[in-house]
C-alpha cells in the first residue's frame, strides 16, 4: 500500500496564528470592500455627524461567484470578457448551458441594444 502525500493548504492567520474564520473574512475584508465600492444599502441609521450609515448590500462570499458570471456575461464595452455561454457554462462549472442561462439569461446580451425604441420614439415624439 503506498502512501499518499498530505496536500499543505496554505491560510491567512489570524492576530493569534489560527486559520482566519469567514466571519472575519466577511467582516474585515469583503463587507469593507463593498461599501468602499458603493455596494451598500442605507440602515437607516446615521453616525454623530448626521451622515448615513450604509450596510454592505451583499453579505456572504456566493456573491463573488455571480460576481465573476456577470463579469464573464457582460459586453466587452461594458468591461465584461463578453464570453458565449459555453464558455461561461464551463468556467462556472455547471452541468449544461441550460442552467447558465437559466441563471444569467439577463445578462446575456442580446442583438437589441434599444436602438428600434429610440428611433421608434423619435419618429413618435419628433
Amino acid at each position: 500500500m503506498g502512501t499518499r502525500s498530505r496536500c499543505s493548504t496554505s491560510f491567512s492567520p489570524n492576530g493569534r496564528g489560527k486559520p482566519e474564520t469567514l466571519d472575519n473574512i466577511l467582516v474585515r475584508g469583503l463587507h469593507p470592500a463593498w461599501v468602499a465600492a458603493g455596494v451598500t444599502v442605507d440602515t437607516g441609521k446615521v453616525d454623530e455627524h448626521g451622515a448615513a450609515i450604509m450596510a454592505p448590500k451583499y453579505t456572504g462570499l456566493h456573491c463573488l461567484r455571480h460576481f465573476y458570471a456577470s463579469w464573464c456575461i457582460n459586453r466587452k464595452k461594458e468591461r465584461g470578457l463578453e464570453l458565449p455561454v459555453r464558455t461561461v457554462q464551463e468556467r462556472l462549472g455547471h452541468a449544461s448551458p441550460a442552467l447558465t442561462l437559466g441563471t444569467y439569461s439577463h445578462l446575456f446580451p442580446t442583438d437589441d441594444d434599444g436602438s428600434e425604441l429610440a428611433a421608434a420614439s423619435a419618429f413618435l415624439l419628433g
